[in-house]
């Protein structure tokens, strides 16, 4: 079983998260991949050169100065520093970002209202898979490779949506996607389970915003491309497979 496991920023401070996922690791050897973002780190290393984040449709706008800042913070910092953490705990953590080995290729999207934000094109899974065979858990930034030579050799991805694409690249049975919330909320109440109109619905009425509705965008395109079933959840739900809110293609809303 296959599982693609995104992890956002704020939960990447939790001391337990190692530990979740060395479990995770260890219960099914070969089979894990983990997706990083850091967006609250990229904002604080925006700030210090000055620069203020900006957000549409919960992605992040980034400029070409922006667009080296998200490098050192997510290939850079962020990525060394969970796969040494996961070194720490016995896990053969090996990180890369998605331009290494043309690992995530990424379009444009939209340069004029986003700047240099891609959107996944293809994935390298021969590589994915050695090092899957071979092993490793990949920890994976999901800067990416633009195949637009006219937007420069890279293009920032949003690691929700490079998760979604690794994940139904891969054929996998689950995506995790792990924020800092239970789950899907509704009257402070996490959503048990949601079927793809239900998402739909959530997203264009305005009840998710800003970064769930990105993760419920991210989910749909995962279904459409064939995984399974898609979880969003906090890190409790890296070794608990009850928790959290379940998408799949036949889901209906349940609180």
């Amino acid at each position: 079983m296959t599982r693609v496991i995104k992890i956002g920023g704020r939960p990447q401070l939790d001391p337990m998260l190692p530990m979740a996922l060395a479990a995770a690791q260890r219960a099914a050897p070969g089979s894990l991949i983990v997706v990083h973002g850091g967006g609250d780190e990229v904002s604080t290393l925006q700030r210090l050169y000055g620069v203020e984040a900006r957000f549409a449709g919960g992605r992040r706008v980034t400029s070409a100065l922006d667009l080296e800042i998200i490098r050192m913070a997510l290939s850079g910092s962020a990525n060394k520093r969970l796969v040494s953490a996961l070194v720490d705990v016995g896990v053969s953590a090996l990180g890369l970002s998605g331009e290494d080995g043309a690992l995530l290729t990424a379009d444009p999207k939209d340069p004029g209202q986003y700047g240099h934000v891609g959107t996944p094109a293809a994935v390298n899974i021969v590589l994915l898979r050695q090092l899957l065979e071979a092993g490793y858990l990949p920890v994976l930034s999901p800067v990416s490779r633009s195949t637009d030579p006219s937007m420069g050799a890279t293009l920032n991805v949003n690691g929700d949506d490079a998760a979604a694409a690794i994940a139904a690249a891969l054929g996998a049975e689950e995506l995790l996607l792990v924020s800092d919330v239970a789950g899907v909320l509704l009257d402070e109440r996490p959503v048990l389970t949601l079927g793809p109109e239900e998402a739909q619905r959530l997203i264009d009425d305005g009840v998710a915003r800003g970064g769930m509705a990105a993760k419920l965008q991210a989910a749909l395109s995962a279904l459409d491309g064939g995984v399974l079933r898609v979880r969003i959840s906090d890190i409790t739900a890296i070794t608990d497979p009850h928790r959290g809110t379940v998408l799949t293609r036949v889901g209906s809303m349940a609180a």
